[in-house]
């Protein structure tokens, strides 16, 4: 683990000394000179190390929090860290990333199914080989769920992203797994569907369909079940949903 004494950092021409800073510590971090969970040094001594002032460290520690790669930890004990990467976190970087998109241009819902379709058809399939117990019986649990919910609950949204998530993680690619969850964390499909009682009974029968294909260890068969259920939620969409 660096230690404070490590003197990394100098100087250089840049436009404003808070991007200097910042650049050299994001450079210092992606290079792995702090590995995850690593404290940086102080502010005290960045600022002394770079020749600014520790307003502008701390502007380019918080550039740094914004960016996902560091999280501050107050108190005595506390300081700058390097973020551990782990599924759940890189999640929810994705996430806030495409949450900026959807709130600059509305997406509609057949973009989002498209990207659906290139994130969930394959994960389907690959959990039908690489799925746990554990991962039917979350599944399953989320259905349960879904089966006890009326169709004006808010929460359905939560538990479709959920149900999908399970599914991109049963995969055994944690990558695909945090896309497919940044994916509905950030666009919530769900609140798209003009959600009948009819509707939700057969989404719910799909659901079902999905996990017995990937329970029984059939690729196919919970390919073309992931693809009629993404068909089936394009076609009862709210119109003109964006």
């Amino acid at each position: 683990m660096p230690t404070g004494s490590d003197n990394k950092f100098k100087a250089r021409q840049v436009t404003r000394p808070r991007d200097q800073v910042e650049q050299q510590l994001r450079e210092a971090i992606l290079d792995g000179h702090f590995g995850q969970g690593d404290k940086l040094p102080p502010e005290t001594e960045l600022a002394q190390q770079f020749g600014v002032s520790r307003p502008t460290v701390r502007e380019a520690l918080g550039a740094l929090v914004s960016a996902g790669l560091i999280r501050k930890v107050p108190g005595v004990a506390g300081g700058s860290f390097v973020n551990s990467v782990t599924p759940d976190s890189l999640s929810q970087m994705l996430s806030e990333s495409m949450d900026t998109i959807v709130r600059i241009g509305a997406l509609d819902i057949a973009e989002i199914t498209a990207v659906r379709r290139v994130l969930e058809i394959p994960a389907a399939q690959w959990a039908a080989r690489n799925r746990s117990d554990a991962d039917i019986a979350k599944m399953r649990s989320v259905i349960e769920q879904q089966k006890r919910t009326t169709i004006d609950d808010p929460d359905i949204p939560e538990y479709d992203l959920r149900f999908h998530t399970a599914i991109g993680y049963a995969s055994g690619n944690r990558l695909l797994g945090a896309f497919i969850a940044a994916v509905h964390d950030a666009t919530h499909p769900a609140q798209f569907l003009d959600v009948t009682s009819d509707v939700a009974k057969k989404t719910i029968r799909q659901h079902i369909a999905i996990v017995a294909a990937i329970e029984s260890s059939e690729p196919e068969a919970a390919a073309a079940a992931m693809n009629e259920h993404l068909d089936y939620v394009l076609q009862y969409s709210l119109p003109n949903a964006s």
